[in-house]
């Protein structure tokens, strides 16, 4: 295969899934013999792409701003300099500083973007469809972008998100782990461990979590609730612990705020849930429990119906139905009831399909 020079756009190297995404696809460039680089405005992940054999070019594209725009000039200069073979845009805000750098270019790269959500501005969007070919992360996000910009499917390739099974994995705990945890959270010994792995944002389902946790009304459950809460949503998580509260769910329910430990978490968890009201574009957080051992469960909608369908269908309930939910639980969190198949989704997989999609895009193009 030719070795190829590929360029990757997204607004910066902060901790979340992208980010995390394009570190890894980097190192696996390079590995298999590339050429990468990747533009962004900084953060944690710039040294692991470094350590990794890549480049680094710090730009501030991360702004929405219509000052972002001038610095078009400055990425058609890169590009210049660097003559990639492919440009592999990941969000919106570069994608519009690529879209001005891309036209006064005589010699085009092959210009691919990735769709990692259902966006919610349609026109601010489109510039993500103004490509040589599109990756989406799931069939909900394929079906968003036929129907949103009426775009033939021949130009998309689905390309399932995938977690890293060097993490992931059921080896099992760290006694020192797990006794520490118990010294911090004694509530949850001996109990069956139900956790929903989320930030503290309203569309999240933390409010059917809290009611599930009611409705099963037994001493024997316990809900963690594993995530940040940003400045904005103070008011709506006090909300929550006051319906805690009220529910007299103060020893069966714990916020344990933002964990670095979420794969311990994961393999201490009887049943993991995403319920998510508005659909997930992949569901990232089923695939990793489910790598740890977990069972999960989940509504019956988005990036999380395509997985459990695939994994674990008796996790699946009714769109906003806890009493379904409820019957799902009491089903699945018996001793003896099966485990969801292996994760096909893997991260070697997600890399391995992409790298496939560049070489036949690029002779195509020769």
């Amino acid at each position: 295969m030719n070795k190829l020079k590929v360029i990757q756009l997204l607004p910066e190297l902060n901790i979340g899934g992208v980010e995390r995404g394009t570190k890894d696809f980097s190192k696996v460039l390079v590995e298999n013999g590339h050429e990468s680089i990747v533009i962004s405005n900084g953060g944690l992940y710039e040294k692991d792409i470094i350590e990794h054999g890549g480049k680094h070019i710090k730009l501030p594209i991360h702004k929405k701003s219509f000052l972002s725009f001038l610095l078009s000039k400055k990425l058609r200069k890169i590009y210049q300099q660097e003559n990639p073979d492919i440009i592999h845009v990941r969000s919106r805000m570069p994608a519009w500083i690529n879209y001005f750098a891309f036209k006064g270019l005589t010699k085009k790269p092959l210009l691919i973007s990735t769709f990692h959500g259902l966006y919610s501005t349609p026109i601010y969007s489109k510039v993500m469809t103004k490509v040589d070919h599109m990756i989406a992360i799931s069939d909900t996000v394929m079906d968003y972008i036929t129907t949103t910009y009426n775009v033939p499917e021949n130009k998309i390739t689905k390309i399932p998100r995938g977690c890293d099974l060097k993490i992931f994995n059921k080896e099992n705990l760290i006694q020192s782990w797990l006794d520490s945890w118990y010294v911090e959270y004694p509530k949850t010994k001996n109990k069956i461990i139900l956790t929903i792995p989320t930030r503290i944002s309203k569309w999240k389902g933390v409010d059917s979590f809290i009611e599930l946790i009611s409705l099963l009304n037994d001493d024997n459950y316990h809900g963690l609730i594993v995530g940040p809460t940003a400045k904005s949503k103070q008011k709506y998580f006090k909300q929550l612990q006051d319906k805690v509260s009220k529910l007299n769910l103060s020893d069966k329910v714990t916020f344990t705020g933002s964990r670095s430990d979420i794969v311990n978490i994961y393999k201490i968890s009887d049943i993991v849930f995403n319920l998510s009201i508005k659909p997930e574009p992949f569901g990232r957080t089923t695939i990793e429990a489910i790598s740890c051992g977990a069972k999960v469960a989940g509504w019956n909608h988005g990036g999380t119906k395509e997985i459990l369908e695939q994994l674990y269908p008796e996790g699946l309930a009714d769109l906003n139905n806890v009493d379904r939910l409820k019957e799902v639980v009491l089903k699945i969190s018996k001793k003896n009831y099966r485990f969801p198949d292996e994760n096909i989704f893997t991260a070697e997989r997600m890399t391995e399909k992409t790298l496939n999609l560049y070489h036949q895009l690029v002779n195509t193009k020769l």
